[in-house]
């Protein structure tokens, strides 16, 4: 029999016993005190299912694309080898886009916490 085939078998085969396991055994009897938010002790002083704002995930995708903008464009100046001008003209024009997408969403008032 093939190697791989014979892992694929082996990690589907484990995959579905542990599964199965983790669905059946567990003895899940909610009550009042599993079912209240947990407050470092402190009674609990409103829902914890609140919403949070729509402007709070957006601080938070700008920041991950710019984080991960920092993290993929900066080497690539280095690991061009054949043509270093043309790497950093695509680079430029990547970080103007997404400078202009920012100043953008910055005048539109997305970026602002209050309404």
């Amino acid at each position: 029999m093939n190697t791989v085939l014979f892992m694929m078998i082996i990690t589907t085969l484990i995959s579905t016993i542990l599964t199965m396991l983790g669905y059946w055994l567990p003895i899940n009897i909610p009550n009042a005190e599993k079912l209240s938010p947990y407050e470092c002790g402190f009674d609990p002083l409103g829902s914890a299912r609140l919403p949070f704002s729509i402007r709070f995930f957006l601080i938070a995708i700008l920041f991950l694309l710019f984080d991960l903008e920092i993290a993929l464009l900066l080497p690539t100046l280095w690991a061009a080898q054949t043509f270093p001008m043309n790497m950093f003209m695509w680079s430029t024009i990547i970080l103007m886009l997404l400078t202009l997408g920012l100043v953008y969403e910055w005048y539109q008032g997305g970026l602002e916490w209050a309404e």
